[in-house]
C-alpha cells in the first residue's frame, strides 16, 4: 500500500482555495506541486477584493504560511493547457486538484449586455486590483452608473467609484488606477437588485462601511422597503440577514 509520503499531486491554482486544499495534503504527509498562471499566488485575495479592504487582504499573511511548508512547492507563470497539459500532468502526479476558481464574468444572455458602456463586474475589479491580465486605464467619464446585483462586489465597484481618488491613495491602489480615478466623474450611482432587502447578499458590516466615506451619501428609497411572507422568514432564520434590512431601512428613513 502506497503510504502519503510517496504521493505527489498537483494542485492548480494558487488562490485561497489551491493553498488551503494543499495545506490540507501537506499534513497527511502528501508532496504538493502549486502550479499558478499569475507571477504571484493568492488570487482572489490578491486580485479581487478592494484595496481600501486590508483587513481581508491580512489573510495573505496566512496563506504565506502555507506556502512556507517544505512539502509544497508554488510553480508560476505556467499556463495549463499551453505550457503543460493536464494529461502530461497525470503522467508524473498521482492526483490533480483543480482550484482554478471564476477567471471571467458568466454572460447573463439579457438584452443589451453587449451594448457600449456595459461591463461585467470583474474586468473592473481586475482594473483597480492591479491585475496584469486587465486593461490599465478605465473610461470613467459616465457621470451615472447603473450596477446591477446586490452582493459584496456590487458595494466594493460603488465604493471605489464613490470615493475621491486621494481617499483611496492611502491604501495599496496601483499609482496607474489612483491617476485613472483622478479622472472619475460619476456622481450618481444605482445599485439594482432584483428582489427585496432580506434576498440581498451584502454582509452587514460592508453595508455599513458604504456609509463611512464624507464623499458617499447612501440613498434608498423607503418604498423599496417591503416584506412578503418569505422575505420575513429569511429575516427571522438569519441575524445577518436581519441585520442588512435594518441598515437599509435605517438608510430609508434618513
Amino acid at each position: 500500500m502506497t503510504s502519503p509520503t510517496d504521493l505527489r499531486v498537483a494542485v492548480i491554482g494558487a488562490g485561497p482555495a489551491g493553498i488551503y486544499a494543499s495545506d490540507l495534503l501537506a499534513k497527511q504527509g502528501v508532496n504538493i506541486d502549486l502550479f499558478e498562471q499569475m507571477p504571484a499566488p493568492f488570487g482572489l485575495i490578491r486580485y479581487g477584493v478592494a484595496p481600501d479592504h486590508p483587513r481581508i487582504k491580512g489573510i495573505i499573511a496566512s496563506l504565506h504560511r502555507v506556502l512556507d511548508t517544505p512539502t509544497i512547492r508554488l510553480l508560476g507563470n505556467i499556463h495549463i493547457g499551453e505550457d503543460i497539459t493536464i494529461a502530461q500532468l497525470h503522467e508524473y502526479y498521482d492526483a490533480v486538484l483543480l482550484a482554478t476558481g471564476a477567471v471571467a464574468d458568466r454572460d447573463l444572455d439579457i438584452p443589451g449586455e453587449n451594448l457600449n458602456g456595459s461591463y461585467g463586474a470583474a474586468d473592473f475589479v481586475g482594473f483597480y486590483d492591479g491585475n496584469p491580465r486587465f486593461h490599465r486605464t478605465w473610461n470613467l467619464t459616465a457621470t451615472h452608473i447603473a450596477i446591477i446585483g446586490v452582493g459584496n462586489v456590487a458595494l466594493d465597484i460603488s465604493r471605489i467609484l464613490a470615493k475621491t481618488a486621494n481617499e483611496l491613495h492611502t491604501t495599496e491602489i496601483p499609482d496607474n488606477v489612483y491617476q485613472t480615478l483622478k479622472t472619475n466623474q460619476a456622481t450618481h450611482i444605482h445599485i439594482f437588485g432584483r428582489r427585496g432587502p432580506a434576498q440581498a447578499k451584502f454582509t452587514p458590516l460592508e453595508l455599513k462601511e458604504l456609509d463611512h466615506s464624507p464623499s458617499i451619501n447612501v440613498v434608498v428609497d423607503p418604498e423599496d422597503i417591503d416584506y412578503d411572507e418569505a422575505s420575513i422568514a429569511a429575516r427571522r432564520a438569519s441575524k445577518s440577514q436581519d441585520l442588512v434590512c435594518q441598515t437599509l431601512e435605517q438608510y430609508a428613513m434618513r
